[in-house]
């Protein structure tokens, strides 16, 4: 046989400054390009034409939003850009300001909330979070609701953006130090931080900070960051990685610990010599233009270890992307290992995971494109449900050329079993129900 398996466990029981000038120049470009991948792996366009995006984030119903610095918001819809806009906010959008992050509340199904991350314009310019509620494919009108006003800003650059809620149902907000370096350390404001908020704005009491800092800078929950534009949480393990922006010689990804304090200014990447007081980088990248090095990380999307589009070595992988140098990287949080994954794109700016397993990246190069990256060889994805002590294993039929196969333990001593005598196909897929009385099952799907 050849092995094409995923298993799925189920149990009951500084030069910086000049960086978004750069997105200006590149915006107009031409457009078409092809990311060089690891074999097996095809690309495809899924998108085109959103000037300037900053950031992108599905819904739970599988549409894609796209956020444009200039304030529009766009959404991809059953794989094609809608023509009308969801909407478009006033913004400040110079240097680095503009619209930069979006966020669906974990109960959007039902209340139709989203939230962003913008310039607001008044009473001063700062950066704001409000809530929206969605009407369809456009926003309802009226609708907006701040939850979150940040210090006023003085320079245009450094300002964070990323919004995601945590598996806690609270929503992170990565914010800059506003260039400058003493913010990040103070806790009495809230820039080169993470802060961590309920949905309706007001401050959780068991936030690190609590009871240290003042007012709204309870909000704190993780300080010492200088440009932190992006950051991710590992669904299943609500594992938090932060992309810090480097000033003059490293990119950081962080793990987002509560309380933590990750040492800008006092040290860019690893301290030398070491200090107690900060929370070093799990991995780190030097400035430069080689496939390895770069000037500004971006991205950050974990590969769930529940999807099986991609082979089994990518399952719990971060991917992180490098908006200079045009790569996407792999890194394995077991191993501290980095691998290449992708070249060639012209300005990366957001990485995301979908719901059908492949890779999507956002470029603001070519007039700003959404790119989706699957595995050619792979098969069909698993959908397992629980009912009870029965576990219901679903995946797309056809599928003659797979055998669906369990076993209660992995590695040398599994004893894999064919799931045949309780397959059936019903409204284009196949299903099996395997009863699994109160012991852990693994799944894998074969060719014979």
């Amino acid at each position: 046989m050849t092995n094409t398996r995923e298993r799925i466990r189920i149990g009951v029981g500084g030069q910086r400054a000049a960086k978004w000038m750069l997105f200006i120049c590149v915006t107009f470009a031409s457009s078409s390009f092809s990311a060089t991948l690891p074999e097996g792996f095809v690309e495809s366009e899924l998108a085109r034409g959103m000037p300037g995006p900053t950031a992108m984030e599905f819904a739970t119903d599988g549409r894609l939003f796209v956020c444009q610095q200039n304030g529009h918001l766009r959404v991809i819809k059953n794989g094609a850009l809608l023509t009308n806009l969801f909407m478009a906010i006033e913004t400040d959008s110079s240097g680095e300001r503009g619209l930069l992050g979006i966020a669906f509340d974990p109960g959007f199904a039902t209340n139709q909330f989203l939230y962003v991350y913008y310039t607001a314009t008044t009473p001063s310019t700062h950066n704001r979070v409000s809530r929206f509620t969605a009407n369809g494919d456009v926003v309802a009108a009226g609708s907006e609701q701040p939850i979150l006003d940040l210090e006023n800003l003085s320079a245009s650059n450094h300002n964070g953006g990323a919004i995601h809620f945590g598996p806690d149902g609270m929503l992170y907000i990565a914010v800059g130090e506003n260039a400058v370096p003493s913010n990040a350390q103070s806790l009495n404001n809230r820039l080169g931080k993470i802060l961590r908020i309920n949905p309706d704005g007001s401050i959780p009491e068991t936030n690190p900070y609590f009871t240290v800092a003042s007012g709204v800078n309870r909000a704190i929950w993780a300080l010492g960051l200088r440009n932190p534009f992006t950051f991710a949480f590992e669904s299943g393990t609500g594992r938090m990685f932060i992309n810090d922006v480097g000033q003059s010689s490293v990119e950081e990804i962080n793990e987002g610990v509560a309380g933590a304090n990750y040492g800008w200014p006092s040290c860019e990447g690893t301290c030398d010599p070491p200090d107690i007081r900060f929370r070093e980088p799990i991995f780190q990248y030097e400035h430069g233009d080689s496939a390895t090095t770069g000037c500004t990380i971006i991205g950050g999307a974990f590969y769930p270890s529940s999807v099986n589009q991609f082979p089994d070595l990518y399952r719990g992988s971060y991917f992180f992307a490098d908006y200079c140098s045009g790569w996407i990287r792999r890194f394995d949080p077991a191993t501290g290992s980095v691998t290449n994954f992708a070249a060639g794109i012209i300005s990366p700016v957001d990485l995301k995971v979908g719901d059908d397993g492949s890779l999507y990246y956002l470029v603001r190069g070519g007039n700003g494109s959404v790119h989706r990256v699957s595995y050619a060889n792979s098969r069909p994805s698993l959908r397992i449900s629980l009912a009870g002590t029965d576990a219901h294993v679903r995946w797309p039929a056809p599928s003659t050329d797979f055998l669906l196969q369990s076993a209660s333990v992995l590695g040398a001593g599994a004893n894999w079993m064919d799931v045949t005598n309780s397959v059936r196909e019903t409204d284009g897929e196949k299903e099996a129900i395997v009863s699994i009385e109160g012991d852990s099952r693994y799944f894998r799907l074969i060719r014979p």
